[in-house]
């Protein structure tokens, strides 16, 4: 997916560009190619991006560790307000208190927007954080009979040492 140059975004037809996607995106792994579109509209000081797509992942059983595929989609809108100060490097604290008001996503109104970041992000904030194969998984089941009584074989030697000791 190539980029898009926000100001070229102002002349385009309804200041709206629409991509179609069908491909894999780098760092996400999945099994299908992500299919779907993303839409950017120029709102005059902020971007309204939407987009909808689909893949399937394989994921990992929480409990037993079996893998299994999912179906992940998305069907998301945001606003992205265009800053002039947005790239720039602040000197900040490390670490300081941030108001709910300044956790808003920003972009230079010169620099470019780059669906397929977007795209990644929104596909794994919509991964399952609770991975479970199935409802009612049961878990690692135990293949050993004797649950009263497990053995541990590090402890053969010494279990062979006390049996030849009497009145042990």
């Amino acid at each position: 997916m190539d980029a898009i140059y926000i100001p070229q975004l102002t002349r385009a037809s309804e200041r709206t560009e629409e991509v179609q996607v069908k491909e894999f995106l780098p760092g996400l792994e999945t099994l299908t190619p992500v299919r779907g579109h993303v839409r950017v509209q120029h709102q005059g000081n902020y971007l309204e991006v939407s987009g909808q797509a689909e893949a399937i992942i394989t994921c990992t059983c929480n409990r037993c560790l079996q893998q299994y595929n999912q179906r992940l989609s998305i069907d998301t809108k945001e606003v992205i307000w265009l800053d002039e100060t947005a790239n720039q490097a602040q000197d900040l604290p490390l670490e300081r208190e941030v108001a709910m008001e300044d956790l808003i996503e920003t972009i230079s109104p010169d620099g470019y927007f780059y669906p397929s970041e977007w795209l990644y992000e929104q596909m794994c904030l919509a991964m399952p954080q609770r991975q479970l194969c199935d409802r009612n998984c049961p878990g690692i089941i135990s293949s050993t009979t004797d649950t009263a009584n497990p053995v541990d074989n590090r402890w053969a030697s010494l279990e062979a040492l006390k049996k030849q000791l009497p009145g042990l």
